[in-house]
């Protein structure tokens, strides 16, 4: 049977047979222990029974009309316009992550927190896969990743259904699940299980501050060239002053907000419901621009500062660097990346991180503003001002804008997913990387013969 034309009743049963499955395997651990086993298959049939629900309602949707836009009730669906749905929505995904980063700081009882007893009944579930992996039990982080790339590998094939008229988007979203699987979870895991530090080759200094962290690199150094933590850090290293700079001034911040980043990679994938919700306005603009590039500052003077102390043997700031190292961490890497940055998906859009505080993005907006061959080529005279492109716009550009005048759109925040092209009826956008001469050049307005 087609997979379109599968019954609409059984995506509905699949999700609510796996929902209720994955509400039953902590109450069973807590009242009955041992009555489910082994729970790698309960698990497996949880994750199972929630991908194939999710994978048959997205084919059914995507299958039955013309591949691409999707506008059907978008401003006006409780989940996807803000209504009472989003706002759950978010409520359980702030919660996850306030779980993931503060359940070890949260008591539950006299001597217990709360990430006890989510690892006496729920973390426990994916220990045999964590076993198998890293040859250690489950924790709050393993069980984090496994659900982050699950949520990034299926909403990747609703991209792929939705879009699958697009080459470009095909091959994208294939790079970020690619990416995700392999170098956001599984290689990062079969180091520990060989006994060598974990380590994510798709993250890179500043957005994983710790990389360029004393801490990290003199132990390292100290083991000498054959440390593999050393060769590590320095292929990190590597990508952060020469790979980046170079790639970007070639292909734009889209080889790597696009194609690679993790975090990218599940704003494109289960955030794509809800880029529509990016601020167009102008104060937006104005405060991604201060805000952005003051994280920026803030995580070049903390690692700054962290080397200042360690060289100097703690003589010269003291107890400062950590504080603010620490500060950083809690209130950027943890609050703003992490609960508000994906927390906030249904209210704020998919990129809020990406947008207003990744200092990763900041560089890579640097050289794609000032030094990139990137740029979308408009063709204004097609242009009949729908305003899709504007409306899908993740980054919150009005790109709308730009292609009625048939302006070259050349903006430091853009993360080149080619939605805007993707969208537009008339093929007035398109991405292109071509000689850096005449780039910004604006059209005249009215042609003069």
């Amino acid at each position: 049977m087609h997979p379109g034309r599968l019954p609409a009743w059984l995506a509905p049963l699949l999700l609510i047979c796996g929902g209720l499955l994955g509400i039953a395997l902590p109450l069973s651990s807590l009242f009955w222990p041992g009555s489910l086993s082994p729970p790698a298959l309960w698990l497996s049939l949880c994750l199972d029974l929630l991908a194939a629900g999710a994978l048959i309602h997205f084919a059914r949707r995507s299958l039955q009309r013309e591949a691409g836009i999707d506008n059907d009730n978008i401003v006006r669906s409780a989940i996807s316009a803000r209504g009472a749905v989003a706002w759950l929505c978010a409520l359980a995904l702030t919660g996850l992550y306030t779980i993931i980063y503060f359940g070890r700081q949260l008591p539950l009882g006299p001597s217990k927190t709360l990430h006890d007893w989510m690892a006496a009944h729920v973390y426990l579930w994916f220990s045999p896969l964590s076993q198998a992996l890293r040859a250690a039990p489950a924790d709050e982080w393993f069980f984090y990743s496994t659900l982050y790339t699950f949520a990034v590998l299926v909403f990747a094939a609703r991209m792929l259904l939705k879009y699958r008229h697009n080459r470009y988007q095909i091959l994208r979203t294939i790079s970020v699940g690619a990416f995700q699987l392999g170098f956001g979870y599984m290689i990062p895991y079969l180091l520990i299980r060989f006994q060598q530090p974990e380590h994510f080759f798709s993250y890179f200094w500043p957005l994983k501050a710790e990389y360029l962290a004393p801490d990290h690199w003199l132990p390292a150094l100290s083991q000498g060239a054959q440390s593999p933590a050393l060769w590590f850090l320095g292929f990190g290293a590597m990508m952060s002053f020469v790979a980046t700079p170079l790639l970007t001034m070639r292909f734009g911040k889209r080889w790597y907000c696009s194609w690679v980043c993790g975090c990218g990679g599940l704003a494109e994938t289960m955030g794509d419901p809800f880029r529509q919700l990016s601020s167009k306005s102008l104060s937006a603009w104005r405060l991604e621009r201060w805000l952005i590039h003051s994280i920026l500052a803030a995580i070049v003077i903390s690692t700054a500062a962290l080397w200042i102390n360690s060289v100097s043997g703690g003589k010269l700031l003291g107890q400062f660097s950590g504080v603010l190292a620490n500060a950083y961490g809690f209130y950027i890497g943890k609050i703003f990346a992490g609960v508000i940055g994906v927390g906030f998906y249904p209210l704020l859009g998919s990129r809020v991180w990406c947008r207003f505080g990744c200092p990763m993005a900041a560089i890579l907006g640097f050289f794609q503003r000032f030094l990139s061959r990137f740029r979308i080529t408009t063709n204004g005279g097609q242009c009949i001002s729908c305003g899709n492109c504007s409306t899908y716009c993740e980054m919150g550009i009005d790109v709308r804008w730009y292609a009625q005048r048939g302006q070259n759109i050349v903006r430091s925040s853009c993360v080149g997913c080619g939605v805007c092209a993707a969208v537009c009826p008339r093929g007035v956008l398109r991405l292109e990387n071509a000689a850096m001469a005449g780039r910004l050049a604006t059209p005249p307005m009215v042609e003069l013969r």
